[in-house]
């Protein structure tokens, strides 16, 4: 079974950065498409970002596009998610997912094969 675990979230105050981090392991055959979901308290799962196997695909949600930059270890099934100018709006459960697939179906929707638990980021004002 493969398990994903995020680190890197903690409580910043808006207009700081934090990185947050992702490694899958356990029978991975293939390099993973990996990215990131996030759920604030009673709204539903968002989309953040995903990135193809190689680091060279990248999709982003457009509540983050120009402030979070998603990038990947070559070749490693972990990703990192660098966010930028964080603001209160951005204070979420912040879930990482992945699939042997990278296409619409990220963005689409989030019937992706593996999912972690989720790694909290408070922003505050």
């Amino acid at each position: 079974q493969v398990q994903l675990v995020e680190s890197g979230g903690g409580t910043v105050q808006a207009g700081a950065s934090l990185r947050l981090s992702c490694e899958a392991s356990g029978p991975t055959f293939a390099t993973l498409a990996m990215g990131w979901f996030r759920q604030a308290p009673g709204k539903e799962r968002e989309f953040v970002s995903a990135t193809d196997w190689s680091g060279s695909k990248t999709y982003y949600g457009d509540s983050v596009k120009g402030r979070f930059t998603i990038s990947r270890e070559t070749y490693r099934n972990v990703v990192y998610l660098q966010m930028d100018s964080l603001m209160p709006e951005d204070t979420a459960t912040y879930i990482c997912a992945a699939d042997r697939h990278f296409g619409n179906h990220w963005t689409e929707s989030d019937d992706l094969e593996y999912w972690g638990k989720g790694t909290l980021v408070t922003v505050s004002s």
